[in-house]
């Protein structure tokens, strides 16, 4: 298994595997509106903004994850995890718990201190992610299931309060997202 930053031409790849793993999941329709929003972070999203990477397995694709800027009032470094896919025939491997450290590391290397992700508590915890109250933290639009809310601190910073509403990339702009 290789894990690395995505590239250009694996576009369509990565795409096509959101689809899948979502639709799978949770039906058509949410494979479509996932497999959407990776385009635009992919195509639409300044690259400085946004940083993909994947899993690889026999030259093909079979996991990706998403991190894109979260802008606070206050000067932090901090990013949202989102989405996370892996192929159906490869769950229950851990290859998306090792693909969410790779990238993990990847962020610290490049300075930021705070990761944030909308999510199953469950899963995310066995990666180092803790809930995190609206009240410390918001997220950048109203939360459906706020126990989703969960963040983690990078290179020893603690998740301290961060003034103010995020401002999260335009795909993420959707409030149907949240």
């Amino acid at each position: 298994m290789t894990l690395a930053g995505f590239d250009a031409s694996q576009a369509a790849e990565i795409e096509a595997l959101f689809v899948t793993t979502f639709s799978h999941s949770e039906g058509p329709a949410e494979g479509e509106v996932v497999g959407r929003l990776v385009r635009h972070l992919m195509v639409d999203t300044d690259p400085r903004d946004v940083l993909g990477f994947v899993a690889m397995e026999k030259g093909r694709v079979v996991a990706g994850i998403f991190f894109s800027r979260l802008t606070f009032d206050a000067p932090v470094e901090a990013f949202l995890l989102s989405p996370v896919g892996v192929r159906p025939d490869h769950q229950g491997r851990g290859i998306g718990q090792r693909l969410i450290r790779f990238g993990l590391e990847r962020l610290k290397e490049r300075g930021v201190t705070r990761v944030f992700t909308y999510g199953d508590p469950a899963f995310y915890s066995r990666v180092g992610f803790t809930p995190v109250a609206e009240s410390r933290v918001s997220a950048p639009f109203r939360l459906s299931q706020p126990e989703g809310w969960l963040g983690q601190g990078l290179n020893g910073h603690e998740m301290t309060v961060l003034a103010g509403v995020p401002c999260c990339v335009t795909a993420f702009g959707d409030p149907a997202y949240w």
